[in-house]
């Protein structure tokens, strides 16, 4: 079992029910999923491009990821409709809290100028959505192999309704929040 999912049934849980009054553990938030997104301009034109993210995102998360495609064409851009353009990876159960553990205690702190989240990514259900600017800060990554630093989205889905039981949820698995 993970450190963090242990932590949530041992001592986050019954703290949260504690502080917000709730009658019954189901109703304590809980985490739902973890989803990475990357998607690169340059996998449109390259399909190695789009195979080094696959492969990268796959080792990051641990399980295989899905290959994203355009919805619709955009002249602008040069892109048309059914193109592929990245890859996602949503991670639940334990997956999720093994990432979870990775995120918090190893790739944030070697974040090249990390001070600390910022509690106005929240999307006002819940939802706490983060970007990485490099995909090297997670040890999985061989930095022998990279043609060139990426970056992806992480978005972290809870079962709270608000942004504040999801923010203290959050605060309660050690996020490394600002003020």
């Amino acid at each position: 079992m993970s450190y963090s999912k242990d932590r949530y049934y041992s001592e986050i849980r019954s703290s949260l029910k504690k502080e917000f009054s709730f009658s019954n553990d189901f109703m304590v938030p809980r985490l739902e999923k973890i989803v990475l997104n990357c998607t690169s301009s340059d996998a449109a034109r390259d399909g190695k491009v789009l195979q080094v993210i696959v492969d990268e995102l796959a080792a990051i998360a641990g399980q295989k990821p899905v290959i994203t495609k355009a919805k619709k064409s955009i002249a602008g851009f040069k892109l048309r409709e059914g193109v592929s353009l990245g890859a996602k990876v949503t991670l639940r159960k334990n997956r999720m809290y093994e990432f979870l553990d990775r995120l918090i205690y190893i790739a944030l702190p070697k974040a090249r100028d990390f001070r600390g989240l910022s509690s106005k990514s929240f999307d006002g259900n819940g939802n706490f959505s983060l970007g990485i600017k490099e995909q090297i800060v997670f040890p999985e990554v061989d930095y022998d192999k990279i043609d060139k630093v990426r970056g992806f989205d992480i978005t972290i889905c809870t079962t709270a309704r608000d942004d504040k039981i999801a923010l203290q949820l959050l605060k309660a698995f050690r996020f490394p929040f600002t003020s």
